[in-house]
């Protein structure tokens, strides 16, 4: 990845057995300087535009389809504020069974609920009783009509149509199925498609924004400095005279 070329290096005391001195140090790359580039991504949030990642498609994919260079995949993953590839970045719609499957040990126990989620329920008049996709569980209950609102019906919305509820005291889950049932199976796959929708950097912005980095992750001058691409760690092992 293109990414670590911008980071600058660290001079650390070296960990290995083989080792001449104990001031031998070893040279490497200071990951750490990225969250300095996320309190910047932070306060532009005028300069991203929604994107949805394509089935199968990878951070270089993305890259060259949005900026034309795959190099430039870091940028895709850093303004989408991924910090784990493995477990941020969707997987294909094929491998969500398999990551189920391994995930909760059984096709059973993917078949079972995992949560519920509420439909829309309006009342006669158009007003909102029960907003629709709260995550709910297997007891949830709203009050209903016949004390509080006599001459009021709700009428509950779903994608197989509309249903009016009967005039009673309270409606539930388990009597008048006021929330629909979510499997851990859906709910793999539902986790999948959300992490599809990312923020990308618009393209017009991308040259400043790797500019801007370079800069960003440059050290400043202190006891550790060395360059503005170079810092020393103190050495731990070196007695004082």
């Amino acid at each position: 990845m293109a990414y670590f070329r911008h980071l600058p290096n660290i001079a650390y005391q070296s960990p290995l057995s083989h080792k001449n001195r104990s001031d031998d140090y070893i040279v490497i790359k200071n990951i750490f300087r990225r969250t300095k580039i996320f309190d910047f991504l932070s306060s532009n949030v005028s300069v991203f535009q929604k994107f949805v990642i394509g089935d199968g498609a990878r951070p270089d994919t993305v890259a060259e389809d949005l900026y034309g260079d795959s190099s430039l995949d870091f940028v895709v993953i850093l303004t989408a504020g991924i910090t784990n590839i493995n477990h941020q970045w969707p997987i294909q719609d094929h491998q969500v069974y398999d990551f189920a499957l391994e995930k909760y040990g059984s096709e059973a126990e993917m078949t079972s609920i995992h949560h519920y989620e509420t439909l829309e329920i309006v009342d006669d008049k158009g007003r909102l009783i029960l907003p629709p996709e709260l995550i709910v569980d297997g007891d949830f209950k709203i009050s209903g009509t016949v004390n509080k609102y006599p001459s009021t019906r709700y009428t509950l919305k779903s994608l197989t149509g509309n249903r009016q509820l009967d005039d009673k005291d309270e409606f539930s889950v388990t009597t008048d199925n006021i929330a629909s049932p979510v499997t851990n199976l859906e709910f793999e796959y539902k986790e999948n498609e959300k992490r599809r929708e990312i923020d990308v950097l618009r393209n017009s912005y991308v040259n400043m924004f790797v500019e801007d980095m370079k800069d960003i992750v440059r050290y400043d001058r202190s006891s550790s400095y060395i360059t503005s691409n170079l810092a020393i760690t103190p050495n731990t092992e070196k007695s004082n005279p």
